[in-house]
C-alpha cells in the first residue's frame, strides 16, 4: 500500500467552522461592549450594536437552515441581546409643550477640516435654510469659504482651528449673549449662547469631544461629557448640538441624558446614522441632538453628503411657553 505523504500546506475550508468562528467573534465583541465603563478598548466595542445585531441574526438564519441549532439559537439570542439597547430609540417621541411658539429649524454639520467640499455645505445649508447653525471642523480656509453666512446669519460667533475642533454657532435670531468655553482638560472650544426667540430665550450649547482613539482621549471625551451638566442647568430651554463622539446605546452618552435630564431628539425616530459616511456597514449616530423637556420636535433627519466623513444633522422643534410666568391661579369660592 502507498500511503502518500500529508501536505501542511493544503487547507481544508468548512464553511460551516467559519460561519460558526464569525458568530463567536460577534458574540465576543457584544459582551465587551457592555464592559466598556472599565476601559477605553473595551468602550470601542460599544458603538456598534447594529452591526452586531444584523451579523448574529444573519449567522443565526444559516446556520439553523444547516441544522446547527444549538448555535444558531445562541447567535440569535445574543442578536436580541444587542437590539435590546437600540430598539427603544424607535419609541417615545416627544410630547408637544402646551402652547408652543413657532417652527424652528437647527442643523448641526461636522464639515471635516481637510474633506468638506465648501460648495455643498453651501447648498445643503441653504436648502435645509436652519435658523440655528453649528459648523464643527472649521478652520481658517473654512472661515475664508464661509463668508457668505454672515448674509443669512448675522448673529454669530466661531473658533476657528487648525486641527480638527474648530466651532461655530450661526443663528438669524438675535444672541442674547454668546460665548467660548473649554469644558475639561482637553482645551477644545466649546460655544454657550442664549438665543432670542420670539417665544422665548433658548439656551443652545455646541460642543465637540475628542474621539475615543486612545486611552487619554477617551479620558478627556468622558470627562468632556461628564461636566456638561454644569453647562445645561438653566431656567431656559436648554437645546445642545455636537458630534460627542459616542453612539446613544453607549455607557457615557446615557449618563449623559441621566444627569442632565435632556432627552435624544433621535426617540421615536430610530437609528439615524451620521458617520462614517463613506461605509455604510460601519456607519453609526454620533451626532446628536439632546433638549430639554420644554422642547418638541416636530422632525429629525440626516442631511446630505457635503462630501465629509459626517452626514448633517436637521431638526424642527417648537418652544413651549414659560410655566415661570403663570400667576397663581384664583382657587375657587366655597359656597
Amino acid at each position: 500500500m502507498t500511503v502518500r505523504p500529508y501536505n501542511f500546506l493544503s487547507t481544508s475550508i468548512r464553511p460551516w467552522g467559519l460561519l460558526t468562528a464569525a458568530g463567536i467573534v460577534v458574540s465576543v465583541a457584544t459582551v465587551l461592549g457592555f464592559l466598556g465603563r472599565f476601559s477605553w478598548l473595551l468602550d470601542l466595542f460599544s458603538h456598534f450594536r447594529v452591526q452586531y445585531m444584523f451579523g448574529l441574526l444573519v449567522l443565526g438564519v444559516v446556520l439553523f437552515i444547516g441544522r446547527r441549532r444549538r448555535t444558531a439559537t445562541a447567535f440569535v439570542v445574543l442578536a436580541c441581546v444587542n437590539l435590546a439597547p437600540v430598539l427603544p430609540l424607535y419609541f417615545g417621541k416627544s410630547k408637544m409643550p402646551d402652547k408652543a411658539g413657532p417652527t424652528l429649524r437647527a442643523m448641526l454639520l461636522n464639515v471635516n477640516t481637510r474633506l468638506g467640499d465648501a460648495n455643498r455645505v453651501r447648498a445643503v445649508v441653504s436648502a435645509a435654510d436652519p435658523d440655528i447653525l453649528v459648523l464643527e471642523e472649521i478652520s481658517s480656509a473654512w472661515m475664508s469659504d464661509l463668508t457668505w453666512l454672515t448674509n443669512s446669519y448675522p448673529h454669530s460667533l466661531s473658533q476657528p482651528r487648525e486641527d480638527n475642533f474648530g466651532i461655530g454657532l450661526y443663528s438669524k435670531l438675535p444672541l442674547a449673549d454668546a460665548e467660548v468655553v473649554y469644558i475639561g482638560g482637553a482645551e477644545v472650544p466649546s460655544i454657550l449662547a442664549t438665543v432670542s426667540t420670539s417665544q422665548r430665550d433658548l439656551r443652545v450649547i455646541a460642543t465637540h469631544p475628542l474621539p475615543p482613539c486612545g486611552r487619554d482621549y477617551s479620558r478627556w471625551r468622558n470627562e468632556q461629557l461628564e461636566r456638561l451638566p454644569d453647562y445645561v442647568r438653566s431656567h431656559l430651554p436648554v437645546l445642545l448640538l455636537g458630534d460627542l463622539n459616542v453612539t446613544p446605546w453607549n455607557y457615557y452618552f446615557r449618563r449623559l441624558l441621566a444627569s442632565t435630564g435632556l432627552r435624544d431628539s433621535a426617540k421615536g425616530r430610530g437609528v439615524q446614522a451620521t458617520w462614517p459616511n463613506f461605509n455604510p456597514l460601519l456607519r453609526i449616530p454620533i451626532d446628536h441632538c439632546l433638549h430639554s423637556e420644554d422642547i418638541g420636535i416636530l422632525d429629525r433627519r440626516v442631511g446630505e453628503d457635503v462630501s465629509s466623513d459626517h452626514f448633517p444633522v436637521i431638526v424642527e422643534f417648537v418652544i413651549g411657553e414659560d410655566q415661570t410666568k403663570k400667576g397663581p391661579t384664583t382657587p375657587p369660592t366655597v359656597q
